[in-house]
């Protein structure tokens, strides 16, 4: 049942940013499932609640199976702690806490004075990576950076002399827009603005509970006002972020309905401390090379995607996937755990964590 709390937990990707994703199954006396319900942010009650009003008094000493702690404080909504005792539960089995300070621990305390017994750390680290961008936020005080980009078999993400190139197969670009849908921003270099001419939006048609911000590091200020970028401003956010102080281009963009955040864009921490400012729980980095390597020696990479084509460039001036400085030694390059190594079409994704 903790496994289902999960599963209904994810119906809400994409759906509850800043909040996280929860889902609860309530299990009556006579251990049939009586109650089930998934968090959304926009209908504001809890899936603790949902479970609860479906299992009406057949939750009466039953079992709560919840994928994350229910909270005891007032917020936008009742404790869900007093529901779940008000209720008659009898037992909670949550995988994990909640690493929110205003939470963490005090959900499970409250539940055991009450007389409920709590039980903990089933399917912990499943529970924990369904909401690792939740966790990042309150952990680190900053988005989660997911850092994904695509590539041929040797490494190269474009021709020679950085000329726009579609790697991947359409079974990726799937992928990709299903790994767009969970996030809250795109972020993107001014090259890569500049010679791509993208439009960097969720194209996955998931409900979503916010508009993708697309996010581009421009300091040099290149990104072109005719670009798809900025054209498409006041429809999709758009967020240039450069410590430019050409006066006259930022009023273009911002009459473009750009909008502009005087930041260097070089400064990755004051970057994400911006995007934390705006509510974005999670970012995901789509290049290019200069960018991605700042990530990485900044060690600012939570989460890593490299689809791969069964290709090879070659040459010497087609730009690699990851610049920036690089490791000095082997010791200090990033290693990745938890690695998944998933076929798309032809492609493969790589998809891990950085230590």
């Amino acid at each position: 049942m903790t496994r289902r709390s999960i599963e209904l937990a994810s119906f809400g990707v994409g759906q509850v940013s800043p909040s996280p994703l929860v889902g609860c199954v309530i299990v009556g006396e006579s251990g049939e499932i009586v109650g089930e319900g998934s968090y959304i942010y926009e209908n504001v009650t809890h899936a603790e609640v949902l479970a609860l009003n479906e299992a009406g008094e057949r939750a009466k000493g039953g079992t709560a199976y919840v994928s994350l702690e229910p909270h005891s404080y007032h917020g936008r909504t009742k404790p869900c702690t007093d529901e779940l005792i008000n209720a008659g539960i009898r037992r909670v089995v949550c995988p994990v806490e909640d690493p929110n300070p205003l939470v963490s621990g005090k959900g499970f305390a409250k539940l055991r004075e009450s007389g409920i017994e709590v039980v903990t750390g089933i399917l912990r680290v499943e529970a924990a990576r369904l909401n690792e961008k939740f966790c990042v936020w309150h952990n680190k005080l900053r988005p989660f950076v997911h850092l994904k980009l695509a590539m041929s078999l040797d490494g190269r993400i474009s021709l020679e002399n950085s000329v726009s190139t579609t790697l991947s197969g359409k079974e990726s670009a799937v992928r990709v827009q299903s790994l767009r849908h969970e996030h809250d921003a795109i972020l993107v270099g001014g090259n890569t603005a500049f010679v791509d001419n993208p439009s960097l939006t969720d194209r996955s048609e998931k409900p979503r509970r916010r508009k993708l911000v697309r996010v581009i590091l421009d300091n040099r200020l290149r990104i072109p006002l005719d670009s798809t970028l900025v054209t498409t401003a006041k429809e999709t956010p758009t967020l240039v972020i450069s410590n430019s102080n050409d006066e006259a281009k930022i009023k273009q963009l911002i009459e473009k309905g750009v909008e502009f955040a005087n930041v260097n864009a070089r400064d990755l921490s004051a970057v994400l401390e911006e995007l934390r400012r705006r509510e974005l729980q999670s970012v995901l980095v789509e290049g290019g090379t200069e960018i991605a390597g700042a990530f990485c020696d900044a060690k600012l990479v939570d989460k890593l995607t490299f689809i791969v084509a069964p290709i090879i460039i070659g040459g010497h001036n087609a730009p690699l996937a990851i610049g920036g400085n690089g490791a000095n030694s082997l010791e200090n390059a990033l290693t990745l755990h938890d690695l998944q190594i998933i076929k798309h079409g032809t492609d493969y994704e790589f998809t891990g964590y950085p230590f």
